[in-house]
């Protein structure tokens, strides 16, 4: 058994913390809390950070029994999770199978904070998923200095942002010894040499490559400083940076993907760097190259609002890519024709140029995948609209991440088997959530300096993007009926809302100007609280505290909604349009729908009648349900659900399930496609 002093536990503790694999190990993050539980949230987590500020002598006096014991557990389950045995090689993929996977941003952990909402934390739960599974990938990314955004209100309750440096000594990133090149356009349009640094960043067995420009001999551009940050130049500057950027970086680091996976079309420029090596390395024709490109390319589409799918104006791109489209062999009106849905547009599209360029595309969930191929049905005007080829695959949470410590314990501390929650007994599975949400409201108490809300009141939750089409302001649209609510003696509510809005987004920041100004009104009885800041741990306190999970978009609108399945994995009750997800996964066994399928002639009948909807569901069901009480106060019909949302979506919902079935379904003919293909020059 090893000897610890200050400076042993220190380099023990850099170890685990050098591996993202601390995020998904429970007991792990606790290490770092008991070593100073108020700076470590002030670090936002980064438990690199809090040891660079610890003393050997600091750390000395943690050397508790009962820490070392909690350090042994921690020790035992890193090895076990990083053994051999692996989903992948149990079922004997071919050996020579990698996918490269690429997104605009990962949210693996609050202190790395190079993600903004959903697509991010889907991004970094799925290379969890991919360690946890053994599954060959890679993850290409770029390092924003400053990430996005802080959130704090101003006096008028408006939303402000804060953009802090992070300090890339102070977090587990390993910095990579190359430094490939990328020519970026200057304002100007002249072509300047931007050289890429590359950090690694590993996530058990995965390994995350984040480019970063803060190199010295660079341009003094903003070009890695903040998530979907700057001007529309400096935005496809990014996009090409990511996409040549991250092929050649790829190239540098030896390694030869036979997939390409684009998850969203930032990185779509990725395919004029592998259609230039096999025009002028493999001597392929344009055509030839991309038929090649076609066959080993992934492309999920993850949002059918318009301004999701980034358009740049033709000559804007021109000034960045034309000398690469030429080195591809293609013509110019050849190559813009490629971004375009039928010639009309005065815009390149990215999400038309990947769909053009990857043989197999996707939706986030079943709905999603049949507005996707609505949507784009104009690239494809032969087909009848059902054969347009976007098929769907359901997005899933890393359970491991979002799960509660104490209904970890319940369900199997190693591994969760949801099913069990059937077998849990009420009054343990009731209890377990109830320390949930009294660490939730004590958080809320203290962070606002107010009183704590009471934990035996039905607490909703209402957290994600405020983007417009997401419906914050549904609840709040009929204040009379919200503020009876509140006040009801025997059966009230109370109401936890989180969120941020794009800093352009001035709509969305009006409806958090409006949750914030009923929240201060006396008809709120002080049970209305906005939460500043909304992140991942937030968001971890939110899905594990809160009784019932709030979503009320404008169908068919949201693509996916995870936050819904971490809640759901919690017990947390769904109270849901049937949109994304929940489109397929509700039940009455299991939550709550507002409303049916239908979609109203206009946006404000719709509204109108979701309105209602809602309202009804609240009062007929989910409050009866909750308030339902035994003679020992336990509401068993509401437990009832929450054993069922847990047992049925827990395990259907997981990024295991999801990565199972893009291999299955996408990459492993993909990756066939990409083997099968000859070369034209040996």
């Amino acid at each position: 058994m090893e000897v610890y002093d200050g400076a042993t536990l220190r380099a023990t503790l850099l170890e685990i913390a050098s591996d993202f694999s601390f995020t998904w190990i429970a007991e792990t993050r606790l290490l770092f809390d008991a070593l100073e539980p108020r700076r470590f949230a002030e670090l936002r987590h980064n438990p690199t950070a809090l040891l660079s500020e610890l003393t050997d002598d600091d750390l000395a006096r943690a050397l508790t029994p009962d820490y070392l014991d909690r350090l042994a557990r921690v020790q035992r389950r890193i090895a076990r999770d990083r053994g051999e045995e692996t989903w992948w090689r149990d079922r004997g993929g071919p050996s020579d199978l990698l996918v490269a996977y690429f997104s605009a941003e990962f949210g693996l952990d609050e202190s790395l904070p190079i993600y903004s909402g959903g697509l991010g934390v889907l991004a970094g739960d799925y290379l969890k998923a991919a360690s946890e599974l053994g599954l060959p990938l890679v993850g290409i990314g770029l390092f924003y200095r400053r990430g996005y955004f802080e959130q704090r209100l101003d006096e008028t309750d408006r939303q402000i942002e804060h953009y802090p440096l992070t300090v890339s000594s102070r977090l587990p990133l390993e910095l990579v010894p190359m430094a490939p090149v990328v020519e970026l356009a200057d304002d100007e349009g002249n072509l300047v040499p931007v050289r890429l640094g590359v950090w690694r960043v590993r996530v058990g067995r995965t390994s995350l490559y984040l480019i970063d420009t803060w190199v010295q001999g660079n341009p003094d551009w903003a070009l890695t400083d903040t998530l979907y940050g700057g001007d529309r130049a400096n935005r496809l500057r990014q996009e090409v940076l990511l996409g040549v950027g991250g092929v050649r970086v790829l190239r540098r680091l030896g390694l030869e993907p036979t997939v390409f996976h684009l998850n969203e079309g930032h990185s779509a420029f990725l395919q004029l760097e592998r259609m230039r090596e096999l025009v002028e390395e493999q001597g392929l024709s344009a055509d030839e190259a991309i038929e090649r490109l076609r066959a080993s390319t992934v492309f999920t589409t993850h949002t059918p609002v318009p301004a999701g799918n980034e358009v740049f104006d033709p000559e804007l791109v021109r000034g960045a890519l034309g000398g690469l489209v030429e080195r591809c062999g293609l013509a110019w009106d050849d190559f813009v024709a490629l971004g375009k849905v039928d010639g009309s547009e005065s815009g390149f599209g990215l999400t038309p140029f990947a769909l053009r360029t990857a043989r197999y595309a996707n939706g986030v969930s079943e709905l999603h995948g049949a507005v996707s191929r609505e949507m784009w049905h104009g690239l494809w005007p032969e087909k009848r609209v059902d054969q347009v080829p976007i098929t769907s695959v359901t997005n899933g949470v890393h359970q491991r991440t979002w799960i509660s410590g104490e209904l970890e314990v319940l369900l199997g501390d190693t591994d969760p088997e949801f099913e069990r929650a059937r077998e849990v007994p009420a009054e343990d599975l009731w209890a377990a959530h109830r320390r949930g949400k009294e660490r939730l409201l004590r958080y809320v108490a203290t962070t606002r300096g107010t009183r704590e809300l009471d934990p035996d009141v039905l607490t909703i939750g209402f957290a994600r993007r405020f983007a417009t089409y997401k419906r914050a302001d549904l609840l709040f649209s009929r204040p009379e009926r919200l503020a009876q609510l509140l006040a009801d003696s025997e059966r009230p509510i109370q109401v936890l809302v989180a969120g941020k809005a794009h800093p352009a987004d001035e709509a969305g920041k009006d409806l958090i100007q409006l949750v914030v100004e009923f929240a201060r009104k006396p008809s709120a009885a002080g049970r209305v609280v906005f939460l500043e800041d909304y992140e991942m741990t937030l968001a971890r306190r939110l899905v594990q505290g809160v009784d019932l999970w709030l979503n009320t978009p404008r169908r068919p609108h949201e693509a996916s909604g995870t936050s819904g399945m971490k809640a759901a994995l919690n017990g947390v009750l769904n109270c849901s349009i049937l949109d994304g997800w929940w489109a397929e996964a509700y039940s009455p066994s299991c939550g709550f729908a507002i409303g049916g399928p239908e979609v109203e002639a206009s946006e404000a009948a719709q509204d109108e009648a979701d309105a209602a909807a809602l309202y009804a569901v609240l009062e007929e069901q989910v409050l009866p349900a909750f308030y339902e009480r035994d003679e020992a106060g336990i509401p068993r019909r509401w437990i009832a659900l929450m054993r069922e949302s847990i047992a049925q979506l827990g395990p259907r919902f997981g990024t295991a399930r999801m990565a199972a079935e893009y291999v299955e379904r996408l990459y492993l003919p993909a990756h066939e496609g990409a083997t099968r293909a000859p070369s034209r020059v040996a």
